[in-house]
């Protein structure tokens, strides 16, 4: 979503990068740069006005930090303004353990609001267990409540029945009853959606709200339509005062500034970012990682619980055994390969990476895309069980029929080859060091002599 403004202040940083002291000229140059990236962005000009002003404050005049460049120290004063714009609170809500909690969903037709109510069921269901109860009271969009039936059956929670020719707020009395009787931790009220805010829609929220009394009031703002996003959040917050926003759809082309002006114009913190359109495409928004994702400097921290939430532990650690005993072959990077697809697309994950940015759009060009793996099993489904298992008997005759069995080159076989042999040294390598536990106690004494920067620190993560 930030994948354009990232692009023009990587592009600013680096022009300030490397000078031993920066003029005013030179901080003016790249005032401007980030002006301009901040307005194209879409970001709210009220809100550039602001953020430029205490960008400038800071930066004029900026005492020089022994050690640390100009250009570093700027990079700094615009992630730490970037990090108050964007709301100083990670997103993640704590409900209490006693009684039952209401959850009304609110937003505009196509915001992705009924699927969004499944991902945030489905992650407090595993995050906070909870006893959850779904309930639909959109009866105007075809279909609207059956497709929430549908999606919690997916999860594993229960929805409420459908009852023909019950109106809203008749479904919200028994919705109620219903979860209070039966233990319910969590009631989520997936509310009508319409094309405009208009005064019957905003009458009937508001009577919904009055009579379920909900803990949380969240609006799903889809970040496509940019302004007018911020616009509907200001509307909804005046009628109903909202306690959480979440943006959807931020896998898409969106320019992202409607996210940076979200919380400066409406007072109302952003919690969730729906990043796809599957049930687990949800993420916490914490305003330090998207910050630091902008500027180019990764989000490794992300990236890692990403891995935690998604890759099956025991095949990694099995994986990981094999691959330092010596043991690894094409069985085993085929398993390396399905790990890494579930973390999503390679796209997706060097945006994860420090320094990553201003370079994988040329690593895209070069052919490290999806399609590469794509390739790369192909080839090695192609091969028999026994050649997987003894790569050393893969000789020119097995590897033309490889290459022909899996409709590619006979230089994308020898490519492969070639990185598998590459992987397998680098293992026997890290094998000599003390494996995996060795790396790591070596990776903890650059940190701590000051060699990595923007780390998580290497302690909080178990050998």
């Amino acid at each position: 979503m930030f994948e354009s403004l990232s692009k023009k202040l990587i592009k600013t940083f680096d022009y300030i990068r490397g000078k031993d002291k920066l003029s005013q000229s030179d901080v003016d140059n790249a005032l401007r740069e980030i002006k301009i990236a901040l307005l194209e962005a879409d970001v709210a000009l009220p809100v550039v006005k602001d953020i430029m002003q205490r960008i400038k404050n800071k930066a004029v005049g900026q005492k020089i930090i022994e050690d640390v460049s100009p250009a570093q120290q700027v990079v700094k004063i615009v992630n730490d303004e970037l990090i108050s714009l964007l709301g100083d609170d990670s997103g993640d809500i704590v409900f209490n353990d006693k009684g039952l909690e209401v959850v009304l969903m609110v937003g505009l037709n196509g915001s992705g609001k009924t699927t969004t109510t499944a991902k945030l069921a489905k992650y407090f269901k595993e995050k906070q267990g909870k006893k959850i109860l779904l309930a639909s009271i959109d009866i105007y969009r075809p279909q609207a409540r059956e497709q929430l039936q549908t999606l919690s059956l997916k999860i594993g929670v229960d929805c409420l029945n459908i009852i023909d020719g019950e109106k809203p707020l008749d479904i919200v009395k028994r919705a109620i009853d219903y979860a209070k009787n039966n233990n319910y931790d969590l009631l989520f009220i997936d509310s009508a959606g319409r094309v405009s805010i208009d005064e019957i829609m905003m009458k009937e929220i508001v009577e919904v709200k009055n009579i379920s009394s909900p803990s949380q009031i969240l609006l799903c703002v889809d970040s496509l339509m940019g302004q007018d996003g911020v616009n509907v959040a200001k509307a909804f917050n005046d009628a109903l005062a909202l306690t959480g926003i979440v943006m959807t759809r931020v896998d898409g082309d969106a320019r992202g500034g409607a996210s940076i002006s979200m919380k400066h114009i409406t007072g109302v913190p952003i919690k969730f970012l729906g990043v796809g359109e599957k049930v687990d495409d949800l993420e916490l928004f914490h305003p330090d990682r998207i910050a630091s994702r902008i500027l180019g400097m990764g989000d490794i921290v992300s990236l890692v619980e990403q891995a935690q939430a998604k890759i099956d532990e025991n095949e990694a650690k099995l994986l990981t055994e094999r691959m330092l005993s010596g043991q690894f072959n094409f069985n085993d990077m085929l398993s390396q390969f399905k790990q890494m697809k579930k973390l999503g697309s390679i796209g997706g994950i060097m945006k994860f990476l420090p320094g990553i940015g201003g370079i994988a759009e040329k690593l895209q060009s070069a052919g490290m895309n999806d399609d590469m793996i794509k390739r790369q099993e192909a080839i090695i489904l192609s091969m028999t069980k026994k050649e997987r298992e003894n790569p050393d008997i893969l000789l020119l005759g097995r590897r033309k029929r490889i290459a022909k069995g899996a409709g590619v080159s006979l230089s994308d076989v020898e490519k492969l080859i070639k990185q598998f042999t590459k992987t397998k040294q680098m293992m026997e390598q890290m094998q000599k060091m003390g494996g995996l536990k060795g790396l790591m106690q070596m990776a903890k004494s650059m940190q701590e002599s000051g060699e990595f920067i923007n780390m998580p620190n290497l302690n909080d993560f178990k050998l």
